[in-house]
């Protein structure tokens, strides 16, 4: 029993690698104009996920998060300044031993918004800012519809890999944006609907995800990805991952406590900061570089990031969560003066 109930946590994970798997022994089966078709499916798929956001979003819980604002600047300098830096000291570190393909990974990894659902659980189990994680999540991911294509352009040297510019935008808004704003239009009458199904809501998402993924990896492997790339590529895509993830943490920790924020205000700064979204990624990688023939590539950095993100925030979750119980110095919260800075 416990084996089946580690399972059932952990379909997604597992899902998502079966995907890759059946890719890599059977690519006919998902990619373009194969056995399932999937390039049918795709944009549809991508608008239900964020129509499905959408209805999820509390614009309540948002107002309550607008006016913090140091935290706002801390988490979108952080997704959108910080992570671009990084990969430019990245490659020219470790460039020569990159294959292209996983450079523009690791740029489009650096480009994409953070992620809701996990930013604000985070937030929760640590026991933070909640009203301000939910508003920095959600205002990074409409503020990606633009930065994320842009940033992608300038890292990669716009060598044609995505889509202009222009258009990139604007698929990302008629299939992004819109339906988004569909699901905050709709939520008044949905909203107890939302409410009685979330987990089979949550169900849908997540296979649209896996679907896509197949999709993409499918396309890969049916041009060459491992018989270009053996398991080194793996290993170099999760040893990147990892850096990235270890030194955005550090780096907006001592940040927060440099700004003087609260330990709550603190922990939404670092978990929003810090979090790409694999939910909007891969739908947005298959919109940016539909045409291009290693987009599994491309995707797979935020792959290993994202696992990579639950179990270290999980663990970073619990040490703050631990400082009502236990005073420990590290996360120890610091006195504040009357104005709720911390002193």
């Amino acid at each position: 029993m416990g084996v089946l109930s580690r399972i059932r946590k952990e379909w997604f994970l597992l899902a998502l690698v079966g995907a890759v798997c059946l890719a890599s022994v059977w690519p006919e089966l998902g990619r373009s104009g194969g056995l399932l078709q999937l390039q049918a499916v795709s944009n549809w798929g991508v608008a239900l996920v964020f129509f499905l956001t959408g209805l999820g979003l509390s614009a309540a819980a948002l107002k309550d998060g607008a006016l913090k604002w140091r935290v706002h600047v801390l988490v979108q300098l952080s997704t959108f300044v910080l992570f671009p830096l990084l990969w430019w000291g990245f490659t020219a570190l470790f460039g020569r031993w990159l294959p292209q393909d996983l450079a523009l990974g690791f740029a489009y990894l650096c480009a994409l918004p953070s992620t809701i659902s996990s930013s604000v659980a985070m937030t929760v189990l640590a026991k933070g800012n909640v009203p301000a994680a939910i508003f920095n999540a959600s205002a990074s991911s409409l503020l990606g519809i633009v930065l994320t294509p842009a940033l992608v352009a300038l890292m990669s040297g716009a060598n044609g890999a995505t889509l202009p510019f222009g258009e990139a935008v604007w698929k990302l808004t008629e299939l992004l944006l819109l339906p988004l704003v569909a699901g905050q239009l709709l939520r008044p009458w949905l909203a107890g609907f939302y409410a009685r199904h979330k987990a089979r809501i949550a169900l849908v998402d997540r296979w649209v995800i896996v679907l896509l993924v197949l999709s993409a990896f499918s396309d890969s492997v049916a041009s060459g990805l491992w018989r270009d790339h053996g398991a080194e590529l793996l290993i170099k895509a999760a040893l990147g991952a990892a850096f990235f993830l270890a030194v955005v943490i550090v780096l907006s920790r001592l940040a927060a406590r440099a700004m003087g924020l609260s330990v709550e205000d603190e922990i939404a700064a670092v978990f929003c900061g810090s979090k790409k979204t694999l939910a909007s990624g891969v739908p947005m990688a298959k919109l940016l570089f539909g045409a291009h023939p290693a987009v599994g590539v491309i995707v797979l950095p935020i792959m290993f990031y994202h696992q990579l993100q639950l179990i270290l925030c999980s663990w970073l979750a619990q040490r703050y969560a631990a400082r009502l119980q236990v005073a420990a110095p590290v996360d120890a919260p610091r006195a504040q003066n009357a104005n709720g800075a911390s002193v």
